[in-house]
């Protein structure tokens, strides 16, 4: 009995010993099979019949000459100098509007008829004052010829003088006020006095608002027009933090907009905000070298900015793919297998992205076209 119970024993003792050994091996094969997956994971390998569908290539590492090119984005502005608020110099109804919301007019052109009879006293009061005026300079001839043969006194003469410096005074004064109201004062005659005057485009450029309608009466503070000169169309960029020291006054910029990204005009950039806005960026403000019909106040609007040129080492943009907000390349490791490889990324442009601290992929096949699709065959391979 004693000993049946030590074989009992021992087989217990020989059955936990060869579980536990069991366990061990299991886990260890377990952790290695891990262990092989984990190295494996940034790999995927592709059958024929998926490189011929992808249309994979290959390119090398290359020595590039390359610009940073900043992609700027914002809106078409007016400068306040170049919006301008048009009235009458002086009071009267609207008798005709010769303009609509966003006509183009030019210098000079007539925009609105104004009528009142205050107009045609100012061109009576002219005509009477030139009559005076006239028979003032006759009368001081006289008084000029009679004091030197002392027919006359000094003191009449003085009078004399004093009457026609008057009237000439007013004379002029109110040519001026015929003048800033468009009547031409030396036409002026008793056969031609009128009632209207016009309201004329101090400039050429666009009715922005009319503010008065036909019949309304309006004093010489009111408002007619908001006119807009485009040449003062200003491009107001958004500017983020990490690109401010790369702009700078009196560069020149490509921009566009939305609906005709292909059509690229130059501008100049002339003015830089010296503070970062909340969002995080600054606003640099540009003008165009040349008037563009195509931009209209309030359209937003993209712009390119080619800073930093530099001979440096890149790749084809199709050859950088990013993934969590890492960049990556595929290496071409032989016999359709590709491995995935970390990469910082520099500067790029239309066709090429830098890579930065590159050499040790001076001797590497890199994927070109398809390395999109090998991160999305891996990261549908890991899950």
């Amino acid at each position: 009995m004693y000993f049946k119970n030590i074989s009992i024993y021992s087989l217990s003792v020989w059955l936990v010993l060869s579980s536990c050994s069991g366990k061990k091996e299991e886990e260890k094969t377990v952790y290695e099979n891990k262990k092989f997956a984990k190295t494996e994971q940034n790999t995927v390998q592709l059958s024929e019949k998926q490189i011929q569908s992808v249309g994979l290539t290959t390119t090398n590492i290359q020595n590039k000459t390359m610009q940073k090119l900043v992609r700027l984005n914002g809106k078409v502005e007016i400068a306040p100098s170049h919006i301008s608020s048009v009235s009458s110099i002086m009071g009267g109804h609207i008798k005709s509007i010769n303009v609509i919301n966003g006509s183009h007019f030019n210098k000079g052109q007539v925009l609105a008829v104004v009528e009142d009879p205050q107009f045609i006293q100012l061109q009576q009061d002219y005509l009477v004052t030139k009559a005076q005026l006239e028979s003032a300079r006759l009368n001081l001839n006289r008084q000029k010829d009679l004091n030197t043969s002392k027919a006359s006194s000094d003191k009449t003469l003085q009078t004399a003088q004093a009457d026609y410096s008057t009237l000439n005074a007013t004379l002029k004064g109110l040519e001026e006020k015929l003048r800033i109201i468009g009547i031409n004062a030396k036409g002026l005659s008793t056969g031609n006095i009128r009632s209207r005057i016009n309201v004329y485009a101090p400039f050429s450029g666009f009715v922005s608002k009319i503010l008065v309608n036909n019949g309304q009466y309006i004093n010489p503070s009111d408002t007619l027009f908001e006119l807009i000169n485009p040449t003062g169309l200003l491009l107001e960029l958004k500017v983020f933090e990490n690109d401010v020291d790369d702009v700078k006054i009196g560069q020149e910029i490509l921009v566009y907009n939305n609906q005709n990204t292909e059509q690229k005009s130059s501008a100049k950039i002339v003015s830089m905000v010296p503070n970062i806005e909340n969002g995080g960026a600054s606003i640099a403000v540009a003008k165009l070298s040349s008037p563009n019909p195509d931009f209209i106040r309030g359209m937003y609007i993209n712009a390119e900015v080619s800073v930093n040129s530099r001979y440096t080492l890149g790749l084809p943009n199709e050859s950088v793919v990013s993934f969590e907000n890492k960049n990556y390349v595929f290496e071409d490791l032989g016999n359709r297998k590709y491995k995935m490889i970390p990469v910082t990324i520099g500067i790029s442009d239309d066709s090429f992205t830098e890579v930065l601290k590159a050499n040790y992929l001076k001797d590497k096949k890199i994927v070109q076209k398809g390395a999109y699709s090998l991160l999305m065959l891996l990261k549908n391979k890991a899950e």
